[in-house]
């Protein structure tokens, strides 16, 4: 078999990863590429828009150089410039971004879904939203024979289920009604509720009491209890719920599944603060 030119041949690195690796990574590193990355790390859910001036505090450079670094991810498809001169993350960016937190969410409300499930031997959910749909991202099923199973990835009605309704409840009006019109209005039992007004009005009332239930409105025998996840001033992304057969609710134990889950809620969203002030 013959041997390729020296001129075709493919170049190989002089040190391999593992090498590298075992040498120090860090002079390796571009510097150029590694300020362009925390250019983007400084946006969050607390921060979705920032300006130049704004960026130069939380990532000191020369305002000249952190401008040319905008300019470069904003025609690379990376930044969008906005009328007020602030930059956001564009789509293709906030998408990694979303699943990221969304698995950080499903590793930190893992016990509190454990408990809240073994409390009272039902399934307990999280439920997150991902752009404009709401989806099941962790269950803990009850071993009860009879039972309501929830699978992850699953998306969720917003207007009749309290997963659904305990996100889309503590969104801005324009959000609000983008969810609605994704899913759309569809009847699941004769218990739906598919009157937009009824529904809006409902919202309101999840929002002064603080949670949501779903009374076989999207499966006939089930009963649901949810509540939103509500850490400090980010946006509602996620709530938890607590469901079981009408046959097994007693008005004692709708109480107490209330209370837990809207308790469960806090803690997760608790341990959500604690987690981020820690990193």
């Amino acid at each position: 078999m013959q041997s390729l030119p020296a001129s075709s041949r493919r170049r190989r690195p002089k040190r391999s990863r593992m090498e590298a690796a075992a040498c120090g990574a860090g002079s390796y590193l571009s510097k150029a590429v590694a300020r362009a990355l925390d250019v983007l790390d400084c946006f969050s859910d607390r921060h979705p828009n920032l300006s130049l001036k704004e960026i130069g505090r939380l990532v000191p450079m020369p305002e000249s150089s952190l401008f040319r670094i905008l300019v470069t991810l904003e025609a690379r498809g990376y930044l969008k410039l906005n009328p007020d001169g602030s930059y956001e993350l564009t789509p293709k960016v906030l998408f990694g971004r979303l699943h990221e937190r969304a698995e950080h969410m499903r590793r930190v409300a893992r016990p509190y879904l454990q408990k809240l499930a073994t409390r009272f031997d039902e399934t307990a959910s999280l439920a997150y939203l991902f752009g404009d749909k709401i989806q099941v991202l962790d269950t803990v099923e009850s071993l009860q024979r009879i039972r309501f199973s929830n699978t992850p990835g699953r998306v969720l009605p917003p207007h009749c289920s309290s997963l659904g309704k305990a996100i889309t409840a503590f969104q801005p009006l324009e959000r609000i009604e983008r969810i609605l019109e994704v899913y759309g209005l569809y009847r699941r039992t004769e218990h739906t509720v598919t009157d937009r007004r009824t529904l809006l009005a409902e919202f309101e009332e999840i929002r002064r009491r603080g949670y949501a239930w779903d009374r076989q409105e999207s499966v006939p025998g089930g009963i649901c209890f949810g509540a939103p996840v509500r850490a400090g001033d980010a946006p509602v992304v996620a709530a938890v719920s607590v469901s079981v057969p009408v046959v097994r609710l007693t008005p004692e134990r709708e109480n107490e599944m209330i209370e837990a889950v809207c308790q469960t809620g806090r803690e997760i969203a608790l341990a959500l603060e604690g987690a981020e002030a820690s990193s």
